[in-house]
């Protein structure tokens, strides 16, 4: 269980959730996206900045009310057809193990979306 009076009390994760998840574009950075690319065991390559850039720039579209549209059930349809091409989910599977949501939303500096329900949200419909 997570100390909400630590929550309130340390600025630093104010900016984050318990689970580590960013509150919005602003207080992300490549870096980070690398620091916590290394505590998840992946190293970032041209692929991974692809999925990760796509994620944010569609957060960045819909505005910080976070409408609708930032659901996961879209989240997963939008990503499988934007990568289509190179195999769709399974492809984003590779590349993001913990699930391409989940994951590629704790590298890109991005809240989860709603009605994520576990970490490897989109495997089976």
């Amino acid at each position: 269980m997570y100390d909400v009076n630590e929550l309130i009390g340390n600025q630093r994760m104010q900016d984050h959730d318990p689970q580590g998840y960013m509150a919005g574009l602003d207080h992300w950075s490549p870096r980070t996206a690398n620091q916590r690319a290394d505590d998840e065991d992946l190293t970032l390559s041209d692929e991974h900045w692809q999925v990760i850039y796509c994620l944010r720039e569609r957060f960045r579209a819909l505005g910080p009310a976070l409408g609708p549209e930032w659901t996961a059930r879209q989240m997963t349809h939008e990503l499988d057809r934007e990568y289509a091409d190179k195999g769709g989910r399974r492809y984003l599977y590779q590349l993001f193990p913990h699930g391409p949501l989940a994951q590629g939303c704790l590298l890109a500096g991005l809240p989860l979306p709603l009605g994520t329900l576990s970490n490897s949200f989109g495997s089976v419909h």
